[in-house]
């Protein structure tokens, strides 16, 4: 399903309406948005929600307390931004579902392979509702993310997803899906999204979402069981155990190479950082 991606920055627009109420400096220091979930991943309807992912700059002070007056560890502490996260409807019964981060938050996360940041990252070009010269940088140089933890990290969210699925007392749509299919195939998509997301991250040094959406969509159908599912994630597993060990991706993060773009970022946003850091 087709989405509005060059609408401008949608969170202005629902602020303006009254229907979300992010920090007052969020909406007009937003520099990355892009759709999340079904629509990322090709396998949405016309039912499907609007999740949205992105990043927003705060005030300098948030990011560098030193500059008034903060000691880090002492004394009464300024509450710092991490993450706006707000779902409304509007009149149209169009849903919304916003998780907006501090660029450091974002970074952070991104850094240890969060799926959810990751994909954020390699969404379709559609998906991308707003994105500033600073969020056009950052995606760029999404592959600089990249390294074999994504491995355990997809893996305990596949896990997760796995056992969620075999729920006994679903509610609302997910008791809906259960009645319909006899296990909560939802669940099972995402089962084996993360798995062959993380084979393509290990094998190819990176990610495109909507690769396997055929594949995808027949599980949504029905057209899997879960037994087929577990079995799946076991004989999936093996393999991705011996991707890890054949993978030329590093170990882990270039957490200086990461600084060094974090802060490029920020003296697009702020100016010289010279009297920041």
């Amino acid at each position: 399903m087709e989405r509005e991606h060059n609408m401008g920055n949608i969170v202005t627009e629902l602020h303006k309406k009254g229907l979300i109420h992010p920090p007052s400096f969020l909406a007009h220091n937003l520099h990355y948005l892009v759709y999340m979930g079904s629509v990322a991943y090709g396998v949405s309807s016309d039912n499907s929600d609007n999740d949205l992912y992105g990043f927003t700059i705060p005030e300098k002070e948030m990011i560098f307390p030193h500059l008034h007056g903060e000691i880090m560890g002492f004394g009464k502490q300024a509450k710092r931004f991490e993450q706006y996260q707000e779902q409304t409807e509007t009149p149209e019964g169009k849903k919304f579902d916003f998780s907006i981060y501090s660029i450091i938050k974002f970074f952070q996360l991104v850094m240890e392979n969060n799926p959810n940041m990751i994909d954020s990252l390699f969404v379709p070009q559609r998906c991308v509702a707003h994105s500033t010269a600073i969020g056009n940088l950052v995606r760029e140089n999404r592959k600089m993310f990249l390294h074999k933890g994504c491995w355990p990290t997809f893996k305990g969210y596949s896990y997760s997803q796995l056992h969620k699925a075999d729920t006994k007392n679903p509610i609302g749509k997910r008791k809906e899906t259960v009645e319909r299919f006899g296990w909560d195939v939802k669940f099972g998509y995402h089962i084996v999204r993360l798995l062959l997301e993380c084979e393509q991250i290990l094998t190819e040094g990176d990610l495109d979402l909507e690769r396997n959406r055929e594949l995808l969509k027949s599980i949504r159908r029905g057209e899997w069981t879960l037994e087929q599912t577990k079995e799946y994630f076991s004989m999936k597993e093996k393999q991705l155990e011996e991707a890890y060990t054949k993978s030329t991706l590093p170990w882990g993060p270039d957490e200086d190479k990461i600084k060094e773009l974090l802060l490029k970022c920020l003296e697009m946003h702020y100016g010289s950082l010279d009297k920041f850091i």
